[in-house]
């Protein structure tokens, strides 16, 4: 699937809503985006897209491969600037990791870090193609996608249930993110028919 819109720089969140433009200010803040750059950082997850509720969180997906630095360079930083902050590393189906959370300003943040490409990352290909989806349902799904969210819905199974798709969300998703556009195409069709009682 090819990326519909840049997401790998801030200037969208600058742009965008006040919420966006909130959540680009507590970043630039922190001077995040610059101790990261190295690390090829992409805000993810709900708040790039316009469907993040209150309890939203900023998240962000980072490309590391020495974790022990990046922890001791997160907690240097960081530590004593946020509050609540934390940062632990573990092997997850033999993939290393490290997660930091932190709050600011109002703000949840978690920084995700895998040693894997941030753009083949699973969190930046389920925002892609969430986004793909919502640009051809339109205001009114975005709307429905939030509600769910409010309901208590996590972000896939939201899509999930609105969508009709079975099976686990999170793998059906990134199985559509493979689609070529013209299937994705024609299942928005046929979904959008079968909403409008056109089949």
């Amino acid at each position: 699937m090819q990326e519909p819109m840049d997401f790998l720089n801030l200037e969208y969140l600058r742009l965008g809503s006040d919420r966006q433009k909130q959540a680009a200010m507590v970043i630039d803040e922190l001077r995040l985006w610059d101790h990261l750059k190295p690390c090829n950082p992409i805000l993810v997850g709900t708040i790039p897209i316009g469907i993040d509720i209150a309890s939203s969180d900023l998240d962000i997906i980072c490309h590391v491969t020495d974790f022990a630095r990046f922890e001791r360079e997160l907690k240097t930083r960081y530590s004593e600037l946020v509050l609540n902050f934390t940062c632990s590393s573990r092997t997850v189906n033999n993939m290393d990791r490290t997660v930091a959370r932190f709050r600011y300003k109002g703000w949840e943040f978690e920084i995700f870090a895998q040693s894997l490409p941030s753009t083949k990352q699973n969190g930046y290909r389920h925002m892609i193609v969430e986004y793909k989806l919502l640009k051809q349902l339109g205001e009114a799904a975005r709307q429905k996608i939030i509600e769910l969210k409010r309901l208590g819905y996590k972000t896939e199974p939201a899509f999930a249930k609105l969508l009709h798709i079975s099976g686990d969300p999170y793998e059906e998703l990134l199985k559509m993110y493979h689609w070529p556009e013209y299937r994705l195409d024609a299942y928005m069709k046929s979904y959008m028919d079968k909403e409008n009682g056109y089949e």
